[in-house]
């Protein structure tokens, strides 16, 4: 078993989408991938095969019964303040790592109505000792009339409801219930309670679900939102025949796109972006895309790195499988969904879990098999950028939205980046040196990326002078903050610009301390850019320097021979920046 080079066309939960009348199938041709190692050089008992159920964890992760296997509880609580957001989860041996695969024939069962209660689900019962008081309103009877149940998962079911009072009376909501009975550990008690934080301090975006309460009684949660009754994203899919045009394709990752740079503005990473968690607001063909189910999802702080694995197999980032993550594993996501909308089939398959995981983290998408050759530049660009291996040189959701396969006859609002804060509190640290280097690599940049910067410049509403300071960057995130940006520290995070107080940068500055030289890296003309840029800083920036200047510059510390790796950074004809020392500059590493 291997990374199948003939892809059959599955949804993310295991629903066949229609292949082409001529397509082989996979069990004929399957051979492994020259990108990727074989599975079965792997241990047997590390595979598990999509469609069975693990001997070992049989749900989604993270799952609350991994504390079971875990050395002392991670979550956070009031007993446990200095607890990371995510924290890493041990395991004692044999038991291996969880796996964030959803088992495809435990959710096709769920699905169709052909499984026992509890049978692939959470074990119920346990948790003694547990506190599952949450604090929210114990009267949901008195406000609601509980209806039919329109869904199921892993860990509770949703069902209609219908306003019994007030001036929304006679609306049909959905409410997301989810038995105290399942809460068996401290993690799934915090999952729940992060979930309703994140939903209720998430609020004013059209293309997210709204939030109406969350209520509880002494059996189960209540989580009381919008119903949205248009279907999932991925039943859309599978009514085109397994794909969208250019233009309609455009259409969804819009939104998607949207929503998700709203969420990352305000420090929320959503970690399971699937077409599954997409619905339409209504049947209608121009409705609305609602973004939901934020049971994995966490407040972020924009230097902040997390820890856990969770999400989907197939839309899963390779960072998150190395633990070392953040909102630019939702950006990979969605560019798995991008390239199933176009082409109707995922870029990384394999017939098992680590299969799977291998081909994330090694193999390349294809780009070769119909209707590819047929699709534009553009489009094709747009997924290589959002699939970049490198979290560091893939695009940000807001980026995504200024690229011009995007952006080309679509009149859309460009949302601040919180990348630019990022940056620029580097290059405010940053020595005369590298800020010299990096000013004439600004000189290089095209229209396009220039077009970027200057909206999200605009965004910070310079003043008559041209300017921006410490007082522009603070506005405008209050002006975009939800209660959201306060529980994950963005504003917080502006001390580190404390700079700006002082002093006023105007646009030339602006691009030079908000470019991404990773991003300019990842594209073909970098070799270009960096020449051109050398160009510039040997006519204004470069001098003359030695060794230990550098070093000195650089921050290295006295541990390092800088002498042995510094030595070809600088020429030995004049004492300057050799090319090969401007690029190091640059990405400010030695």
């Amino acid at each position: 078993m291997g990374i199948c080079t003939s892809k059959p066309n599955y949804s993310g939960d295991g629903r066949a989408i229609p292949a082409k009348d001529n397509a082989i199938p996979a069990k004929d041709n399957a051979k492994p991938s020259n990108n990727v190692e074989n599975p079965e050089n792997q241990p047997k008992k590390e595979e598990v095969e999509v469609g069975k159920k693990s001997p070992f964890f049989p749900f989604t992760s993270p799952s609350p019964a991994h504390y079971l296997f875990s050395k002392k509880s991670p979550a956070r609580s009031s007993m446990n303040p200095s607890s990371n957001s995510t924290p890493k989860r041990f395991f004692k041996m044999p038991f291996p790592p969880p796996s964030p695969a959803r088992h495809i024939k435990a959710v096709l069962a769920r699905r169709h109505g052909s499984v026992k209660p509890n049978e692939y689900g959470i074990p119920e019962g346990g948790g003694a000792g547990l506190d599952k008081s949450f604090g929210f309103s114990k009267h949901f009877g008195n406000k609601y009339e509980l209806g039919e149940e329109v869904g199921r998962g892993h860990f509770g079911y949703t069902c209609k409801a219908k306003f019994k009072k007030g001036e929304l009376k006679g609306q049909d909501v959905a409410v997301k219930i989810i038995p105290k009975a399942k809460m068996t550990t401290a993690i799934a008690i915090e999952d729940v309670r992060r979930e309703v934080k994140i939903l209720r301090a998430l609020t004013g975006h059209n293309n997210l679900v709204q939030f109406y309460d969350a209520f509880e009684d002494n059996e189960n949660v209540y989580i009381v939102m919008e119903l949205c009754e248009g279907g999932e994203l991925l039943d859309r899919i599978l009514s085109r025949g397994g794909k969208y045009t250019e233009d309609d394709a455009k259409v969804v990752l819009i939104q998607i796109l949207n929503v998700v740079s709203f969420c990352h503005l305000q420090g929320v990473v959503h970690r399971d972006l699937k077409p599954e968690n997409f619905l339409f607001a209504s049947k209608d063909e121009d409705s609305q895309l609602k973004a939901i189910d934020f049971g994995l999802s966490d407040f972020v702080k924009p230097d902040e790195r997390l820890n856990d694995i969770v999400g989907s197999a197939y839309y899963v980032a390779p960072e998150v499988l190395h633990r070392s993550y953040s909102t630019e594993a939702d950006v990979w996501s969605i560019g798995v969904i991008a390239y199933i909308l176009l082409c109707g089939s995922r870029p990384f398959w394999a017939r098992t879990e680590s299969g799977i995981f291998r081909a994330v983290l090694k193999a390349d998408p294809s780009f070769d098999e119909p209707p590819w050759p047929s699709l534009s530049s553009g489009a094709k660009d747009f997924i290589k950028r959002l699939l970049n291996k490198d979290p560091r040189k893939r695009m940000t959701a807001a980026q995504a939205l200024s690229h011009p396969w995007i952006k080309n006859n679509n009149d859309i609002k460009v949302p601040l980046d919180l990348l630019i804060f990022r940056l620029m509190k580097a290059y405010m640290r940053s020595s005369a040196l590298r800020k010299a280097a990096l000013r004439a690599l600004a000189k290089t940049l095209t229209v396009y990326e220039l077009s970027y910067l200057k909206e999200q410049f605009v965004l910070l509403e310079p003043n008559e002078s041209g300017t921006i300071s410490l007082d522009n960057v603070k506005a405008a995130l209050t002006k975009s903050a939800t209660d959201a940006m306060k529980e994950s520290h963005v504003l917080e995070f502006l001390t580190s610009l404390n700079a700006l107080q002082y002093r006023k940068m105007n646009f030339e500055e602006f691009c030079a301390a908000s470019l991404s030289v990773y991003q300019l890296e990842s594209l073909d003309r970098w070799e270009q850019h960096a020449r051109q840029a050398y160009e510039l800083f040997e006519m204004d920036g470069n001098r003359a320097i030695v060794i230990e200047e550098l070093a000195s510059e650089l921050g290295v510390g006295p541990s390092v021979p800088v002498h042995a790796v510094l030595h070809d950074w600088i020429r030995h004809t004049d004492g300057k920046l050799s090319f090969l020392g401007f690029v190091k500059l640059l990405h400010g590493v030695y």
